[in-house]
């Protein structure tokens, strides 16, 4: 329900920010999508450690009323006569907020398998995750056909239409959350070796103490190493779904409403590929271990961005500019002329004067890349947590989940911004080299520490790996 309330409204929030503030660039773009992540990333600790002294469901209640309460807040946007823009970035801010509660599913996932299920259990929810990042483009796609003018309620002040209704539809899914974590969610602690424990800070006779697993000590290296690792996949996935609407526009000259549609329908296929890849994860890591898949997941990674590069002789289509009235118009071809006589300008702007030296991505490029990321980030996603949650033991996760999540978030805020500064300024070519070298970076890094990212169990020689 959570990726559905995120996705479903991640490929209109471009052309909704343009369409409620004029004053809004690409570059503010960055910001909106990046307050999300880090509203998480301050969250995303203390809903870890309130999970650690109380019950799962306190800080999953709490995080989900307020992304509920932030989605209707994002619907109505548009209301305030100025700074429009702003109140976007601020509702962004505290959906992300909400969504801080990753690290108590997480938390809870690990203290409730055993070693054995840990891979199938994480990749399982993964499963759920891609079912939500499914849904939501695919909704999204849906209501675009409502159009950006749609009808207005006039009792509630509100206007329903291609980028409001997503939003509420979000706020009904958290809804429909709260509902299932008071009525269908129970406690339950095992150990690494399956053995029931009680919950934290209670010990019965029958039951194993939690504490007698912790006094060896956690490998910090590997803790790090795996912030390091995870806190680069999510990087290079934010820069991927940020600059998918804007790059899709500039290249191929496809307008506001093709570019939700397109790019929703695109998202809803990766998606579905990404299932795949978490079916064929849980069978491979069983065979060859975690470690070696979230290398090659990596590695397929590079492969995504590095088709990306613009090469050819092939130039995108530029909105020239028109001097009139000391003013710059943009000059458009009349298929671009609305019946409402309204302008809805396509291709590369003139701002960005990279698009005069820089060729154009083609789409089989952009798609064999959503193809190849769509397989490697899955993969790596699901190994990084599931290998980091081993690596922790039997130790009360929360905290250190928290701050996993808060290492990802950090990135989703970071590649936004990243991606629309490097992006706007010096084009595709530059923002895309630089993730490479980023990629490459990450597999040394992996490569260098790979004897150590062993699990806990492993470690202390209880289990034979």
């Amino acid at each position: 329900m959570m990726p559905a309330g995120f996705t479903i409204v991640i490929t209109s929030i471009w052309p909704y920010l343009q369409k409620i503030d004029d004053s809004a660039n690409a570059t503010f773009l960055g910001w909106v999508v990046a307050a999300y992540s880090l509203g998480q990333m301050v969250a995303s600790p203390i809903f870890g450690l309130w999970s650690n002294y109380r019950q799962s469901r306190e800080p999953l209640v709490c995080s989900i009323f307020i992304n509920l309460s932030a989605n209707i807040y994002y619907a109505y946007a548009y209301l305030p006569t100025a700074n429009n823009k702003f109140h976007m970035l601020i509702s962004r801010a505290f959906v992300g907020f909400g969504a801080g509660n990753v690290a108590v599913v997480r938390s809870y996932v690990a203290g409730a398998t055993s070693l054995k299920e840990r891979t199938s259990a994480m990749a399982n929810m993964s499963a759920c995750q891609a079912l939500g990042f499914i849904l939501g483009p695919a909704l999204q796609a849906a209501l675009s056909f409502i159009g950006e003018h749609g009808f207005t309620v006039n009792i509630l002040k509100l206007q329903l239409n291609m980028y409001t209704t997503p939003a509420l539809l979000a706020a009904a899914f958290g809804l429909i959350n709260i509902l299932l974590v008071v009525l269908v969610l129970r406690e339950h602690h095992i150990d690494d070796n399956g053995r029931h424990v009680q919950a934290i800070n209670y010990t019965a006779d029958d039951s194993v103490n939690i504490s007698e697993e912790t006094n060896e000590s956690i490998d910090q290296v590997a803790v790090l190493t795996s912030n390091i690792l995870f806190f680069i996949i999510m990087f290079i996935f934010a820069v991927f779904e940020t600059i998918a609407t804007p790059l899709s526009m500039d290249m191929f000259a496809w307008t506001r409403r093709e570019a939700v549609l397109y790019n929703g329908i695109i998202i809803c296929c990766i998606g579905f590929e990404s299932i795949l890849v978490f079916l064929v994860v849980k069978v491979v890591s069983k065979r060859v271990g975690d470690r070696p898949v979230l290398l090659a997941g990596l590695a397929i990674i590079f492969c995504g961005f590095f088709i990306l590069l613009p090469w050819g002789n092939h130039y995108p289509k530029i909105q020239w500019a028109d001097v009139k009235n000391n003013s710059l118009v943009s000059r458009t071809s009349e298929a671009t002329i609305a019946s409402n006589s309204s302008l809805d300008p396509t291709g590369c702007p003139y701002e960005q004067t990279w698009c005069q030296y820089t060729p154009a991505i083609y789409l089989a490029q952009y798609i064999s890349s959503d193809i190849l990321i769509g397989v490697g980030y899955p993969a790596c996603n699901v190994m990084s947590y599931t290998l980091y949650s081993k690596i922790l033991g039997p130790k009360p996760q929360g905290v250190y989940m928290g701050w996993l999540t808060a290492s990802g978030s950090g990135a989703r805020t970071l590649g936004p911004v990243f991606v629309s500064q490097v992006y706007t300024i010096l084009g595709p070519r530059w923002a895309f080299s630089l993730i490479c070298g980023m990629v490459v970076g990450a597999i040394i890094l992996l490569s260098s520490v790979y004897h150590r990212l062993l699990a806990f169990s492993v470690r202390h020689g209880r289990i034979v790996d």
